[in-house]
């Protein structure tokens, strides 16, 4: 199995070679592949070092899977080009991820509908994926109505230039490289990406649009608010949840006790409940502050945290890789 990663030097990118690493992926030969100044240069994988290829390069040695995650204009420009010598594209840009002829995929959730023919699959939105890994096995169950979600998310979201800002003003109160309009140390910036004619981000329709077409339902009511802290080791999210059909508290908590991909924190009495402190490094979904909400009926209150750089990309990004290879779609 020739698997190439794209990207391969970018905080995503060396995500993808860890989880690759720790899971133990079958592969013959890896293709490490980044932009025009790292050509040459070596990484290190599994204790051996691999110089890194050029797109061309790569495309050449016809890799069985490419996953791809050095920013959208690269993935439009050279995904097709992969996927006419057979190679598999995973992509964890926004690029292809709301084309109707291109898959959008939480293992979890909808692999099932990949098949053979897909050769460009797209990776979704880090917010996204560990919210909809939670939803889905609520909706099977109570069907959901309208979900009210309001984020809070890691620096490491927007890469290591605001990582490098963020550790900067925290040493020196000021940092000379700025990935933010404003200071994030000790402060909240209640926008991620661009503002839309309609006043959201597009961060926050993405998450609008994502989760409807991950769970196949256009009926589900979403509205996001989507906000960057000064926090490493993940996302978090405050997610309100109306459904169609009453629930027991009790049986939410067993079912998501259950369920594949999710481990559930939610012990108040001994004040446990998921951070990013905790879900860093993990690839799980952390789920608590599990609670009826009070002021309306069938509506349900709970918080999600999990890894951005690993479940949110670069694990999902793999697990999508994994079930692609054990379903003999490659």
């Amino acid at each position: 199995m020739k698997i190439a990663v794209v990207g391969a030097t970018g905080l995503v990118g060396t995500k993808m070679l860890e989880v690759l690493a720790e899971r133990n992926f079958n592969i013959s030969e890896l293709i490490p592949v980044a932009s025009e100044r790292s050509i040459g240069k070596e990484i290190s994988f599994k204790g051996k070092k691999y110089k890194v290829h050029s797109m061309q390069q790569a495309i050449d040695k016809k890799p069985h899977i490419a996953l791809f995650s050095a920013g959208g204009t690269t993935s439009l420009e050279w995904a097709e080009k992969f996927a006419a010598v057979g190679t598999t594209v995973i992509d964890n840009s926004s690029a292809w991820r709301m084309d109707p002829t291109k898959k959008l995929i939480v293992p979890e959730v909808n692999a099932h509908v990949l098949q053979k023919s897909d050769k460009i699959i797209a990776n979704p939105n880090c917010s996204t994926i560990q919210m909809v890994v939670v939803l889905n096995p609520l909706h099977l169950k109570y069907k959901i109505k309208r979900v009210v979600v309001s984020t809070y998310q890691s620096v490491t979201g927007t890469g290591v230039k605001a990582v490098d800002q963020l550790m900067n003003e925290r040493k020196d109160g000021h940092s000379p490289d700025m990935a933010y309009k404003y200071k994030i140390d000790l402060n909240v910036i209640p926008q991620i990406d661009v503002f839309l004619d309609n006043g959201y981000t597009k961060e926050e329709m993405k998450m609008v649009n994502e989760t409807k077409k991950i769970m196949g339902d256009d009926s589900i009511s979403l509205t996001a608010t989507t906000v960057r802290i000064p926090v490493m080791g993940g996302h978090s999210e405050s997610v309100n949840i109306e459904f169609e059909n009453d629930f027991d508290t009790k049986d939410v908590f067993e079912l998501l006790k259950n369920t594949s991909g999710i481990i559930l924190q939610d012990d108040i009495k001994n004040q446990i409940y998921p951070m990013p402190l905790h879900a860093h490094d993990k690839d799980e979904v952390f789920v608590g502050r599990i609670r009826r909400d009070e002021s309306q009926s069938k509506t349900l209150n709970m918080w999600i945290v999990a890894d951005n750089l690993r479940k949110g990309a670069a694990t999902n990004a793999v697990q999508i890789a994994e079930y692609l290879v054990h379903q003999n779609l490659i």
